[in-house]
């Protein structure tokens, strides 16, 4: 197939049209760049489609949107999932009336250096042979796709249901009566609770959870992030805990005090269909479901050299450490706690392509002359 070349040297190609695309077109086109998103699926809303249905965000409308367009309605509800992926749409729609370019059903395959552009520009291989190339990418796939799968003792032989929350829609999505969550962060906890409504439900992790106050002294906690400056720390001075806090308005804690879900220790293995618990008591379980996160999914840029052996860019701030055209948006505190957010995203994008901006500007002709 032949190689689009793109019309000029201000072309920036943005793998995802998620929340981190987005704010990544939005912020080229603030830097009279001209971003092209290349969208795996049919849709510009990222992995929202395919999360669970109960899903609400955990921060109100107020601070959950994208730069230059509120999420609109009441601003101190807290949307959920289809209103997000309503949202976003507009959001794109916004930006391709602004001269974005937005290509679905464009799943990046590999993403090498191109001579042609003297060695500081990509060529980018679709799945169905398309080729493009530009002067600078920008990896924003997210991690929805690698869902993270512990190594725990006798998972793989385990006699009953297992599946990832990335998997999980509602409680028919499980069989059984007993159902092991593994997890301790906020997915694994409100689905934790939703399932206690219709199944035994017992929490399992390796940490004590960590409830946050939802809205101390009447005012969301991100009200208090935006007051005191938490969610533009730099993680020089944030470093990200060991566990992530989960955020709570008494529901959570209290179904867990009345025993409606219970928390434990984590098993020490699977056999069969049981779970065998620190001291030796043996209990039937009919499905685990695993809340255990997700790891970057860049397999694209495996060939690049730009990965460490873990799958991990490269990368300080959103720059690649191995190639200055590539930048990468959305990786969990990747610059500041709410780097991988709706409300913290903007920020990291108005950074990263201005340095890539920048980097376009020393690499062109006249520049160089």
């Amino acid at each position: 197939m032949p190689i689009d070349n793109g019309r000029d040297r201000d072309r920036i190609l943005i793998v995802g049209a998620g929340q981190s695309g987005l704010a990544a077109a939005h912020a080229a086109l603030e830097q009279g760049l001209r971003p092209v998103l290349l969208e795996a699926s049919g849709q510009a809303a990222g992995s929202w489609p395919r999360y669970y249905d109960s899903l609400a965000l955990f921060s109100p409308a107020r601070y959950s949107s994208l730069p230059g367009l509120p999420f609109g309605g009441d601003p101190e509800r807290y949307p959920r999932r289809d209103e997000v992926v309503a949202y976003l749409e507009r959001y794109a729609a916004a930006l391709i009336e602004r001269g974005a370019e937005l290509r679905t059903g464009a799943r990046v395959e590999t993403v090498r250096p191109d001579s042609a552009l003297g060695m500081s520009g990509f060529l980018v291989r679709l799945a169905d042979g398309r080729e493009l190339t530009a002067p600078a990418v920008i990896a924003v796939s997210g991690s929805f796709d690698r869902p993270h799968r512990p190594a725990l003792p006798g998972l793989d032989t385990f006699a009953g249901s297992v599946l990832h929350v990335a998997d999980y829609r509602s409680p028919a999505s499980l069989p059984g009566e007993h159902v092991v969550v593994v997890g301790a962060g906020n997915s694994a906890v409100q689905v934790a609770f939703e399932l206690a409504a219709e199944r035994r439900v017992t929490l399992v992790s390796r940490a004590p959870i960590r409830f946050v106050e939802q809205r101390p002294l009447g005012r969301d906690l991100h009200f208090w992030f935006r007051v005191t400056g938490f969610d533009r720390l730099p993680l020089a001075r944030a470093e990200a805990p060991p566990a992530s806090p989960v955020l709570d308005d008494g529901r959570y804690r209290r179904a867990l005090h009345q025993g409606r879900f219970q928390r434990r220790e984590m098993f020490t293995r699977l056999d069969g269909d049981h779970a065998v618990w620190p001291g030796g008591a043996r209990e039937r379980v009919d499905a685990v479901l695993l809340a255990t996160g997700y790891r970057p999914n860049l397999p694209f840029l495996a060939g690049l050299g730009a990965l460490d052996a873990g799958g991990h860019p490269r990368q300080r701030r959103g720059l690649s450490l191995t190639h200055p055209g590539l930048g990468y948006l959305g990786l969990e505190w990747q610059r500041t706690p709410s780097s991988n957010t709706l409300r913290g995203v903007g920020a990291d994008a108005r950074r990263v392509v201005a340095a890539l901006a920048r980097h376009l500007h020393a690499t062109r002709p006249h520049a160089r002359a």
